[in-house]
């Protein structure tokens, strides 16, 4: 399922007009992604949570070439899915 599946589901589920439906969804997404940008963790019971992970900077090798290459600190998102979700999915 992609985000317009989802829009046109919310839609049909609620019988809201499409763009009334997009705007939820939008709101919801940004909401998550707001939260995440500011380090707070996102729980979602019976789904699943959202947290950041911060990476150290690292030196690495380029697998092409074998130059050598320093690879910055990051951040990125992570998911972990809800125990309500994992009993759903292995029913």
């Amino acid at each position: 399922m992609n985000k317009s599946e989802l829009i046109k589901n919310l839609a049909e589920a609620r019988e809201l007009h499409v763009d009334e439906a997009s705007d939820i969804v939008n709101a919801f997404i940004e909401s998550i992604k707001q939260a995440l940008v500011n380090d707070d963790r996102v729980e979602i019971r019976g789904f699943g949570s959202f947290k950041i992970k911060s990476y150290k900077g690292y030196t690495g090798r380029n697998p092409k070439s074998g130059d050598v290459v320093t690879v910055a600190p990051k951040k990125l998102p992570f998911f972990r899915p809800g125990k309500e979700l994992k009993e759903f999915i292995n029913q």
